[in-house]
């Protein structure tokens, strides 16, 4: 009794890893036969699983639906670890109402652990300074709403409000959703203007039903997040850029592809184009570069860096 418990716990594991197994392949891992496996799949149903079968040779196929209950999931122990470590640091969210959500969470599953694993996760000492700022929340019905229209590729519908407040009817093929600092950002392609773009989901009030399929295209560039980095740093109200030494495709250089737009100019050289809130702010940034460059635009950004590092020399003196 002991040995087909334990079993049925590996073959519902080995049923959420991928979308189908054909009764073979599922015997051949747990060292039965695909009698077992048929007979074990209707014990899984006789728990109110949803295990589908598909007819054909090899056993047929296995496939695990939506249920009204969550299934037991069976973790190794890196897996725990990152679990945990996970629900910690999603604590300080700024998905609304996401941090108690994940403290709970967080209880059940440091629980549950052996001391060796929860030993390690301890060890961490990972404490969530709450945030204090007056960033945006995500709404999580949102944030999910978009995730699965992403995930199932099927268009979707929203009312969106731009930077000044001015609302929009979009109709877009949801491609990925991006984290960039506090903030979640929809990279996908807007159907009614017939090009990319990005927008803030805390702005974006989802219409449903959802639309059609759609196939996926190619986002610019393949990196959805160095899309939103560009997308946002140019519309910042300062923008500046500077020439600096070293080549585009440089390590020195591919941090800066999630604050700006780094541009080629020759073998051992590149433009960086950034952007904030003020000039002030620009400054600020371009200090922790960590090589030689030169001020292009605006004109007067020479004189704020010439400004900020006297200020930083008397400083020092």
């Amino acid at each position: 009794m002991k040995e087909t418990s334990a079993r049925l716990l590996r073959l519902l594991t080995l049923l959420q890893t991928r979308r189908e197994w054909s009764g073979t392949e599922l015997a051949d891992r747990l060292g039965v036969t695909t009698r077992t496996i048929r007979r074990d799949v209707g014990k899984l149903r006789d728990l109110d699983y949803p295990v589908f079968a598909s007819m054909g040779t090899s056993g047929g196929g296995y496939r695990l639906g939506s249920g009204a209950q969550l299934p037991p999931l069976l973790l190794d122990d890196e897996e725990a670890v990152a679990v945990a470590i996970s629900l910690r640091t999603a604590t300080g969210s700024s998905v609304s109402g996401i941090g108690e959500t994940a403290l709970r969470a967080l209880l059940k599953v440091e629980q549950v652990l052996p001391s060796r694993l929860r030993n390690r996760v301890a060890a961490l000492d990972i404490t969530t300074v709450p945030n204090t700022g007056s960033g945006p929340t995500v709404d999580l019905e949102t944030l999910t709403a978009i995730a699965t229209a992403c995930r199932d590729r099927q268009r979707l519908r929203f009312s969106y409000a731009s930077h000044g407040g001015s609302p929009s009817d979009r109709d877009v093929e949801p491609h990925q959703l991006v984290t960039w600092g506090r903030r979640w950002y929809l990279v996908a392609w807007d159907v009614g203007r017939d090009g990319w773009r990005t927008f803030r989901v805390d702005r974006v009030r989802p219409q449903v039903p959802v639309g059609p399929r759609f196939t996926p295209r190619s986002v610019p560039g393949g990196d959805a997040a160095e899309f939103v980095a560009r997308s946002v740093a140019q519309r910042w109200p300062a923008q500046a850029t500077v020439l600096v030494q070293v080549a585009a495709d440089s390590p020195e250089m591919r941090g800066w592809l999630s604050y700006g737009r780094v541009e080629p100019v020759s073998a051992s050289s590149c433009h960086l184009h950034v952007g904030g809130e003020t000039l002030q702010d620009i400054v600020f940034m371009l200090g922790s570069l960590t090589v030689d460059f030169t001020a292009v635009e605006p004109p007067s950004l020479g004189a704020a860096l010439v400004e900020a590092a006297e200020r930083l020399r008397r400083a020092g003196s």
